[in-house]
């Protein structure tokens, strides 16, 4: 049997719209999609997985946002915004019209109105301790060392961020530097803004937010479903003032086995796939090129390079990972070719050859992967062997075995297994491989409770240091007993931290992208990780959803997206217009 919790009834939300004479012609309908995990948190500022991200995007706002197609940041909570001459002063102006969903604790109309009072408590919350001392990742990631004032507020030697002013409905924040990717931080999720009436009323994990849609249900069980609705007091409008979102609702389908993901897509309980199980991929595109190339079509397929790397890390409060060495050994013992061709099925962008961030030029100007991929790994067992005999472990002895953590599904325990395989016939290595679920590695890999963990990161803005990050030494806890959130590796060194910081105070792009390359230089000469594969995505859809976007980021904003079936005279004449 499964569980319900319902905060909201549908037919509720919709005794209250005022919006609703407005509509889209074709307004309506529901929009389903897979999410491998269930969000391990609702909360924005905790946020550190990909799936409660994807979730909160769509019922949390910042300030500003990104536009899906192009990733351009875009107005929302602010209808504008100016930045003075030196790019160390950004002024918002907070609109009038934002509402926070329902919740009981507002007792009239007039308390939901989000006040400029409710961003800067947001900004202070961002830059709170959490309740057992540790870095909130909205503070590690955007506003530590960055916002004027923000240290001083966390260590609370600070009553107020020095940094934040308010002057009627504008808010302005004063930097330390000038981070030319400020605004893409302040659309993170990380920055959502939240009511102060419902956090100081301890509610946070709510999913209380001023979004397009609303939290309505989670079921549990063998199938989970979280569905969220249609918020209908969302202030946006689309272009022709027709009232946002389109869809009645966002079906979030929650299964880790792509097999079964596919399953559901051909049975039509989905309405996209993104990545598909690798035993079926020549069956579903060579199989289905009809409904690819009908006019119109039935499904629409995409092949999107991502800013998405897959990789292990290794646990470096383990002595014998400690020695450069053995991380080393263990980087040249990988045959990454036989992953990607019998494991992977080639369905990757690209193999990791690089180190942590993905060689997508478009996305990633002025970067240099070349210099970059002269000092990463590719497959040498007998250097391999070597390296792990200069670290005083020939042919493995005396190592002992190794326990890797992964969480389950068909690809990573795939992965999980040739990797035990390789490990084992180039080092003579035993690797116990420990599966669990995603939730689970996370809370393991924050406590370095094992000895090697996998980890795919996503990028939460369109630069290397969002990846980078994961490695910047000020960011373990200086008790090594505590969780460390963002640098799980608990990887410490000088060289590195020193080109990061340069990188991210550097005035002009190219200087910043050249202390970047030489910070993954340094990173790969060291390395705290084993760089496996980037993800390229087989994304298929099906043809009647309109307006949605695929990016780089993997970023979903379906506000503007609907339902419609094409007749083939429209499809022509929308061909012709691309």
């Amino acid at each position: 049997m499964k569980k319900i919790l319902v905060l909201f009834s549908i037919s509720f939300l919709i005794s209250c719209s005022k919006n609703n004479e407005n509509l889209f012609e074709h307004s309506g309908g529901s929009l389903k999609m897979a999410l491998e995990n269930q969000p391990s948190t609702y909360s924005p500022r905790h946020v550190t997985d990909y799936y409660s991200a994807t979730v909160l995007y769509q019922m949390s706002e910042g300030l500003v946002s990104q536009d899906p197609k192009t990733l351009d940041i875009i107005p929302r909570i602010a209808s504008e915004w100016t930045v003075n001459n030196d790019g160390m002063k950004y002024s918002f102006k907070i609109r009038d019209d934002v509402k926070f969903h329902p919740h009981e604790l507002f007792q009239s109309e007039k308390e939901r109105l989000l006040t400029i009072s409710d961003v800067v408590y947001s900004m202070e919350l961002a830059c709170s301790p959490n309740e057992d001392g540790s870095l909130p990742s909205s503070y590690s990631l955007i506003f530590k060392d960055l916002l004027k004032g923000a240290n001083a507020f966390f260590d609370q030697t600070a009553e107020t961020i020095s940094g934040i002013t308010t002057k009627n409905d504008i808010v302005t924040f004063e930097l330390l530097y000038d981070d030319k990717h400020f605004l893409h931080k302040m659309a993170n999720v990380y920055s959502s803004i939240n009511s102060k009436k419902i956090i100081e009323g301890g509610r946070e994990e709510d999913k209380i937010g001023t979004g397009p849609f609303i939290f309505s249900e989670l079921s549990s069980g063998d199938q989970p479903t979280l569905t969220l609705v249609r918020n209908v007091d969302y202030y946006g409008k689309d272009k022709n003032g027709k009232t946002l979102p389109y869809l009645d609702s966002v079906i979030f389908e929650i299964e880790s086995r792509k097999l079964e993901q596919l399953n559901m897509f051909e049975q039509k309980n989905l309405d996209m796939i993104l990545g598909l199980p690798t035993s079926r991929i020549s069956q579903m595109i060579e199989g289905r090129i009809q409904d690819f190339n009908s006019s119109p079509p039935k499904l629409i397929l995409s092949n999107n390079p991502l800013l998405i790397s897959n990789f292990y890390y290794f646990n470096l409060n383990d002595n014998r990972f400690k020695d450069p060495l053995v991380r080393k050994a263990f980087n040249y013992a990988i045959d990454k070719e036989s992953i990607g061709r019998d494991v992977l099925r080639n369905q990757y962008y690209d193999l990791g050859y690089y180190g942590i961030v993905p060689p997508i030029s478009k996305a990633l100007r002025g970067y240099d992967f070349k210099a970059i991929r002269k000092d990463s790994y590719t497959y040498n067992p007998e250097t391999a062997k070597k390296l792990l005999a200069n670290a005083g472990y020939p042919n493995g002895k005396g190592f002992g075995s190794v326990n890797l953590r992964y969480n389950i599904n068909d690809t990573h325990s795939s992965v999980a297994d040739e990797f035990a395989k390789q490990i084992f016939t180039t080092l003579n290595i035993n690797v116990n491989i420990d599966g669990s679920s995603f939730e689970q590695l996370n809370k393991d890999g924050d406590v370095a409770d094992g000895d090697i963990f996998k980890m795919g990161f996503a990028a939460d803005f369109p630069s290397p240091e969002s990846f980078l990050m994961n490695f910047y030494g000020p960011l373990i806890p200086s008790d090594s007993t505590e969780p460390s959130t963002i640098n799980r590796a608990r990887y410490s060194n000088y060289l590195f931290d020193e080109f990061f910081d340069k990188a991210r105070n550097a005035k002009k792009m190219s200087d910043k992208m050249d202390f970047f390359t030489k910070a993954e230089i340094e990173l790969m000469k060291d390395p705290p990780i084993i760089p496996l594969w980037y993800v390229g995505e087989i994304q298929i859809t099906k043809s009647y959803v309109r307006n949605l976007h695929f990016n780089a980021l993997s970023y979903f904003d379906f506000k503007e997206v609907y339902i419609k079936e094409w007749t083939e005279k429209e499809y022509r004449a929308f061909q012709k217009t691309k």
